[in-house]
């Protein structure tokens, strides 16, 4: 507790001078991480690190519309697929394995296009919320999520039950960006960018437009804010977030996609790391994609053995962990910490007060 209460000082030190100081020393503390895992552990490790990177983009994107927004969307996975995909068959060439479709753009063009589909997408996502709230968008929002995983799984120019082989790797120059360590360093410069952007979404006038929204929608149309407007640029930002993020995990070593990347599962996964984090909570939404991808992984072979047969009991954990953390932990382990910051500060204040009121008397 006193250790994050002084990195939470240190943090404020930093940012009273300068608002980007607390952001590069944090980009300098990231930058041996991957010599650190290789060193004392094995090179899997980075791997791990790198997909936690695309996750944390995919945790703080879903953030905006449902955090700040408050619109319940749980079909962010199909953006995700959406900017994969599209970056993917972008950059193949053309008479690829399997029939799929090639067009023979460098990485670099076929990124921000992907990245602009996936924009698209969420507009088109978003538009239910117009009309629906609460459960009915909920469902509005799975149905379009899944149904674009059916349709790239039944679709052989899309890869269908193959998937997608031998996607190009970014490179710059000559400097192919084709190993763990060194993607790592893409994918971690794009958390790091995306986690800013949040912020000074937050921050900003749109931030404080969405989250009238969430609390009141009758309240904030009164006010002059137009609901309308402001839903479907969450849901677009958000869409931007999971298209960047599917787009860098389609060109990741080992280059390969499936339509198995993106079920259900992944998608309770992605809600199960901003619930743990704290929803409408940035940094919450980072710790809990870290320790949600970290307990993935180690959970991923996780069975129980009933009649000499195997059971994968992962989703089951996932499913109960979910609803314990929402009745005993709702706010997450941001509101957590948001708490204790409060109660720090009102203790500081007191003491303050009562240190004045002495010296006065």
């Amino acid at each position: 507790m006193v250790f994050l209460s002084r990195i939470a000082d240190l943090i404020d030190a930093l940012a009273q001078r300068h608002r980007l100081l607390p952001w590069l020393a944090a980009y300098a503390l990231l930058l041996p991480l991957p010599f650190i895992l290789s060193t004392f552990f094995n090179d899997y490790l980075i791997d791990l690190a790198n997909r936690a990177c695309l996750f944390i983009m995919l945790a703080v994107g879903l953030n905006i519309v449902k955090g700040f927004c408050g619109q319940v969307t749980v079909g962010h996975i199909g953006l995700y697929a959406i900017g994969a995909v599209t970056s993917a068959v972008l950059s193949l060439e053309p008479g690829g394995f399997g029939g799929a479709l090639g067009f023979g753009l460098p990485v670099w063009v076929s990124i921000p296009i992907a990245v602009l589909v996936t924009a698209f997408a969420g507009l088109i996502v978003g538009l239910p919320s117009v009309r629906l709230e609460g459960a009915y968008l909920a469902l509005a929002t799975l149905g379009l999520g899944e149904s674009v995983r059916i349709f790239i799984a039944v679709t052989p120019a899309l890869g269908s039950s193959t998937g997608l082989m031998m996607i190009p790797a970014p490179s710059i120059g000559g400097y192919v960006f084709d190993s763990f360590t060194s993607y790592y360093y893409l994918v971690m410069t794009a958390a790091v960018v995306g986690i800013y952007f949040s912020f000074a979404i937050l921050r900003s006038a749109t931030g404080r437009a969405f989250q009238a929204i969430r609390e009141d929608t009758i309240a904030a149309s009164v006010n002059g804010i137009n609901v309308v407007k402001y839903k479907l640029l969450a849901f677009v930002l958000s869409a931007i977030y999971a298209g960047l993020a599917g787009a860098l995990f389609a060109h990741m070593p080992p280059g390969y996609l499936h339509h198995n990347n993106f079920t259900v599962i992944e998608m309770v996964t992605l809600l199960l790391m901003v619930v743990l984090g704290g929803i409408g909570n940035v940094w919450g939404g980072v710790i809990g994609a870290i320790v949600v991808t970290i307990a993935y992984d180690q959970t991923k072979d996780l069975v129980v053995y009933f009649m000499d047969r195997p059971i994968v009991i992962q989703p089951l954990v996932f499913g109960l962990s979910m609803v314990l953390l929402v009745l005993f932990m709702p706010r997450g382990i941001g509101g957590w910490f948001e708490g204790v910051q409060r109660n720090r500060r009102f203790i500081k204040r007191s003491e303050e007060k009562l240190g004045g009121a002495a010296r006065n008397s």
